[in-house]
């Protein structure tokens, strides 16, 4: 009985120590804070073009100049959703998958004050663009004017230091055309290896041997002949497509990254 009263005391006094749950608003100490935004950077390739998906601004700072899709995260919201919100506000584009890119966060990147943004990033195939075409989604809304697509080689002068954050975003897009099955949203289904290699000469911005090009990725096991040909004014090209296997697990990537 004492030794059960003991342990009833012993506990009573562990419980009475506890720390009392925090209010709202208990930590809020007097340092000054940081806005956080969202950016989103949509890569698509068409028309022979690695074209990414701007914003022309409606309002200052920069009212007028072209920028990328993004705003301010609000309080009650996750950076991911936050990008997803500003993305269909701003441009109509809507239910995309988004992979985080990097945080900027210079001191002096935004003239509104001291600002951190969050950078999201995504690659849509010709085929998903055209029918958001169709659906009348991407057009500028709320703090745009308007929307559109730009040769990523020929842009406008940008916004913020949105011209960085393009250039590491085509970093990581080249990366990641090096070690996985990217490339499955760059063309048609069935595609030429000659067509292949252009896309990635144009986001590689380089020019690639022919032979070691076939090589390397007919090596990876990326591809498989379709048993189709298409004529031109020479021999038949084969016709590719990526295996169903590297499909899936790129697809697997973008869900889990």
């Amino acid at each position: 009985m004492t030794q059960m009263f003991s342990q009833q005391t012993q506990s009573s006094r562990s419980q009475s120590t506890l720390p009392a749950a925090p209010q709202p608003g208990q930590y809020l100490y007097d340092y000054p804070r940081p806005a956080v935004t969202v950016d989103i950077i949509l890569f698509t390739f068409r028309d022979s073009q690695l074209q990414v998906l701007l914003i022309q601004r409606k309002k200052p700072p920069f009212a007028g100049k072209w920028a990328l899709p993004g705003g301010f995260v609000q309080m009650d919201e996750s950076l991911e959703d936050a990008a997803l919100r500003e993305l269909g506000e701003e441009t109509g584009v809507r239910n995309i998958y988004l992979e985080q890119l990097y945080t900027f966060g210079a001191p002096n990147r935004d003239p509104r004050g001291r600002v951190i943004t969050v950078a999201y990033f995504a690659l849509l195939s010709a085929h998903q663009v055209i029918s958001m075409e169709q659906q009348g989604q991407i057009q500028g809304n709320d703090d745009a004017s308007d929307a559109r697509w730009w040769d990523i080689y020929d842009l406008p002068d940008l916004a913020f230091d949105h011209s960085p954050i393009l250039d590491y975003a085509l970093q990581r897009l080249r990366w990641k055309l090096e070690w996985t099955a990217l490339g499955f949203l760059l063309l048609p289904e069935a595609f030429t290896l000659s067509e292949l290699q252009h896309a990635y000469e144009t986001i590689l911005h380089e020019p690639l041997d022919k032979r070691n090009f076939r090589r390397k990725i007919l090596s990876a096991g990326l591809l498989e002949p379709t048993g189709a040909f298409r004529e031109g004014d020479h021999r038949p090209a084969k016709l590719y497509q990526f295996t169903a296997q590297s499909i899936e697990l790129e697809q697997a990537r973008r869900r889990f990254p």
